[in-house]
């Protein structure tokens, strides 16, 4: 018997609970999990710990890269935790670790791990119609080289539209 890689997304982002951002990114990580792509994400923002909450309990696979040297509380919602001791240089472990990265919100963490993928030809699904950094990246992409595609996103409709164009999820 053949054994394939799955698909790798990585979850970049942050929004808090109770906005619109929020929620996507919890059925964003259902869905990712239903279509058998590996999550991972550091879940240190409540939207990228919400994602990988909801991809664990849809049954998926998530792996958590952490900038910390020490493992989490028994409760954090990873099937597989990398403490990396490596700060915010983790960073680029998180944009090379995808096949494509979802970008919900963000702050300055997530504009260097886009860049980051961005020069690493990763994909980008940036959430858009939600507010936050993510919602202008398909109009300023971090430099001008077109690296890789900015295909954004506003409803699990459309990500999995997106996902099934960039031959992650099979129809």
């Amino acid at each position: 018997m053949s054994m394939s890689r799955k698909p790798q997304v990585c979850v970049l982002g942050s929004a808090e609970p109770g906005s619109k951002a929020y929620e996507l990114a919890g059925q964003a990580g259902e869905l990712l999990a239903k279509s058998g792509i590996t999550v991972v994400s550091g879940c240190g923002s409540p939207a990228t710990r919400h994602a990988a909450q909801r991809a664990i309990d849809a049954g998926g696979l998530v792996v958590s890269i952490l900038p910390a040297d020490a493992m989490p509380a028994e409760d954090w919602p990873a099937s597989v935790v990398i403490p990396c001791g490596m700060g915010d240089a983790r960073n680029l472990l998180m944009a090379l670790a995808g096949d494509a990265c979802l970008v919900i919100g963000g702050r300055a963490g997530t504009i260097s791990e886009v860049c980051l993928a961005w020069l690493h030809h990763r994909p980008l699904l940036p959430l858009t119609g939600c507010g936050g950094w993510s919602d202008g990246l398909l109009q300023n992409p971090p430099d001008e080289r077109g690296n890789s595609p900015i295909l954004p996103w506003d409803s699990i409709a459309t990500l999995d539209a997106q996902l099934q164009s960039l031959n992650l999820v099979r129809i």
